[in-house]
């Protein structure tokens, strides 16, 4: 297999463009990838031609703009090349083709934004994206607006933040006498998944419909030993991974890693950070790509962020930073930060943002499946708070008191035998239990659900950094004594948000307590983290950078709470039809064979000892009736929950319903734990974690 060969070959990349466009259309198409200069729309038709020529060869008969909905997914309306002539026809992709298409917008989430009855929406071309050749079509990323001008999508706002923060950061820059072309975003999205037979799969009506249990009792061996993680590849999983990391290299997506996570089944893929867009693009293709070619293997990816109870569930840890295109990280301290004055602006400008925007920052990664993870010592808390590090950690203490700072050099580290290699140790460990963690020179954002759409919390992380920024920028433009002015201003911010960084165990019991003293936000539910974006300050940011109108932000967050409400309770009713049709006739059939059993040895001789039976028959029965009791009250509170009142369904959803769910679980785990396995209806845990080989 030659890599640096196949690497991005369905893709219309640079090499591709320079080789197959005209000189003159290549360098005003890189002008606007790389400096972000105003599309000149001239040269469309000439793109265009060579855009299809190089798919047709590939194999396309057919084209799509391909955008992202505020339903967190992606979208695509394919149509052919061809053009009739005469009695035949031509295969022709126009420049206006390329630039505009128009899908049918009104079955697309909208947060009320505009009448449902009004159909007319754009996708426009995203230059900056490259097209690919997938499966005989050309793929054409694009965002996706309103025939009234509102945004329907999660890329055009990302694009906004992207284009405030670039703006925002050359003004910073240009303090410091630095002059750049352009100021980008990049990210690195990890990506972990569970890997499971697709023959069991099919046996899980919650898995099919919900993406995960909703019952199960805890397998055997779980992730107790921590064998599983960085473990030995099972053969039919290596298989998977060598054929994953094949298609995705096709697409130019950069997967560089891969192993065994912490619990049975869980895998992880990271890939090369890439600017924030492509890699938002890229991580969309990627989770779509793991799906297909797991299926072709007889798997199913499980990309939910807790399909398994007791067990750790899957994340997307969002490496984030700022560099400017001649290769500038403006989050890299160099050997001595203590004297580094762009870059403790820089870190002072986020740890701000980071503080008076936690709640906004949570609400982005907010959703019903992630609210299973967060907070259970596997993934980071609720609460957020920003990490250091040693070496930052204590530039940041000595600042903030008027101390002088003792410089942390880097050593070398050795394990004590002659035969082993000496190896640098960086100036600080790493912390896992923090949601914000710098680890070097980008900050890690672990508090992503393994599969979130990764525009949601990088527009934030964008938009309040850049405002920030802005903040800074319009202090010190007038100064006098800039560098004076830039240490007071930088001390006086970092006391005022001091109590934003937490540089101890976040999963400690002190944390919560010591948080709330510190009077952060500790939001546990999407329906309690949402509604804080609904306040005018965090509505405001959004407008003054230009990224949402207050439409739009109100908009998103009335989607979140109705997405949310709607998966809560399509998980109630799949377990409502799964404990009447399937566990109570499946237990109570047990139990009736049981009492039979009975009856059949007394009949024989009443003295016959029973005791194992009529135990199991009384317990058996109690969680039946139990569960059937549960059912009702279940079924009556979903009658009582109006949907269009957003922010009481949502409460309701999440202090009612899933706390009802949770008690009908208790029943069904204990009842699977004693119900023989000849009548339980479903895979158990072990059927699930342990069949593939």
């Amino acid at each position: 297999m030659n890599v640096p060969q196949m690497f991005g070959e369905n893709v219309f990349n640079d090499a591709v463009q320079k080789e197959t466009l005209p000189k003159e259309v290549y360098k005003a198409l890189r002008a606007t990838i790389e400096s972000g200069k105003q599309l000149d729309v001239s040269i469309a038709g000439a793109v265009a031609a060579a855009m299809k020529d190089w798919a047709v060869s590939k194999g396309a008969t057919h084209y799509t703009h391909w955008f992202q909905p505020l339903t967190g997914l992606t979208a695509e309306k394919h149509d052919s090349f061809i053009e009739p002539e005469g009695d035949k026809v031509i295969m022709r992709l126009t420049g206006k083709s390329l630039i505009v298409g128009e899908p049918d917008a009104s079955s697309f989430p909208s947060g009320g934004s505009r009448s449902t009855f009004m159909a007319r929406g754009y996708t426009a071309w995203d230059p900056t994206s490259p097209a690919f050749v997938k499966e005989g079509t050309l793929y054409i990323p694009t965002v996706f607006v309103s025939y009234t001008g509102e945004t329907l999508d999660k890329k055009s706002p990302l694009l906004r933040s992207m284009n405030a923060i670039d703006k925002q950061a050359k003004r910073i820059l240009a303090l410091f006498g630095k002059k750049c072309r352009k100021v980008s975003t990049t990210v690195g999205p990890e990506q972990e998944y569970f890997i499971i037979s697709e023959e069991e799969y099919e046996k899980r009506k919650d898995l099919r419909l919900c993406g995960r249990t909703l019952f199960g009792a805890p397998v055997s061996r779980g992730q107790e030993l921590e064998d599983h993680y960085f473990g030995v590849l099972k053969p039919a999983i290596s298989e998977f991974m060598i054929d994953l990391d094949k298609e995705l290299w096709s697409y130019g997506i950069p997967s560089k890693t891969k192993h065994n996570e912490v619990a049975p089944a869980q895998h992880e893929m990271a890939p090369v950070f890439s600017t924030t867009n492509v890699a938002v693009d890229m991580n969309m293709l990627t989770m779509e790509i793991m799906k297909k070619v797991a299926k072709r293997h007889g798997l199913v990816c499980l990309l939910h962020e807790k399909p398994f109870e007791g067990i750790n569930g899957s994340g997307k840890h969002n490496n984030w930073s700022m560099s400017t295109d001649d290769g500038l990280n403006l989050l890299d301290p160099g050997a001595e930060p203590e004297n580094n004055t762009l870059f403790k602006l820089v870190l002072t400008a986020i740890v701000k943002a980071v503080d008076d925007y936690q709640g906004i920052l949570r609400a982005s990664v907010a959703s019903a499946a992630n609210d299973h993870r967060l907070g259970a010592n596997e993934a980071p808390p609720a609460i957020i708070s920003i990490y250091l590090g040693d070496q930052i950690g204590a530039l940041v203490d000595a600042i903030v008191k008027g101390q002088n700072y003792v410089h942390k050099v880097s050593l070398e580290g050795s394990i004590g035998v002659p035969e082993s290699p000496i190896f640098p140790k960086d100036a600080t460990d790493r912390n896992r239990t923090s949601p914000f963690a710098f680890t070097g020179n980008k900050f890690e954002f672990r508090m992503l659900g393994s599969q979130a759409n990764v525009s949601d919390p990088n527009i934030v992380l964008n938009t309040i950094v850049a405002d920030a920024f802005e903040q800074f920028a319009d202090e010190l433009e007038g100064a006098k004594d800039f560098e004076a002015a830039c240490e007071k201003l930088i001390q006086r911010e970092l006391k005022a948000h001091y109590r934003i960084i937490f540089n101890l165990d976040g999963y400690g019991p002190e944390w919560e307590p010591e948080a709330a003293k510190r009077g952060l936000l500790n939001n546990k539910t999407t329906a309690d983290a949402v509604p804080v974006c609904f306040e005018d300050k965090n509505i405001q940011v959004f407008v003054r950078q230009g990224v949402y109108t207050k439409a739009e932000a109100i908009a998103r967050a009335d989607i979140q709470l109705e997405n949310y409400t709607k998966i809560i309770n399509i998980e109630a009713l799949t377990l409502l039809e799964m404990v009447k049709q399937d566990i109570i006739p499946a237990v109570s059939d047990y139990v009736a064979d049981l009492c039979a059993n009975v009856a059949t040895k007394q009949a024989v001789n009443d003295s016959i000892p029973c005791n194992t039976e009529k135990d199991l028959i009384l317990k058996l029965s109690e969680h039946n009736d139990k569960l059937s009791s549960l059912v009702v009250r279940l079924e009556e509170t979903l009658e009582k929950i109006v949907p269009e009142e957003i922010i009481p369904s949502s409460q309701a959803m999440a202090h009612k319903v899933i706390p009802l769910m949770e008690e009908m679980r208790k029943s069904i785990d204990a009842m699977e734990r004693i119900t023989s396995s000849d009548y339980w209806p479903f895979p158990t845990y072990y059927d699930l974690l342990y069949s593939v080989k």
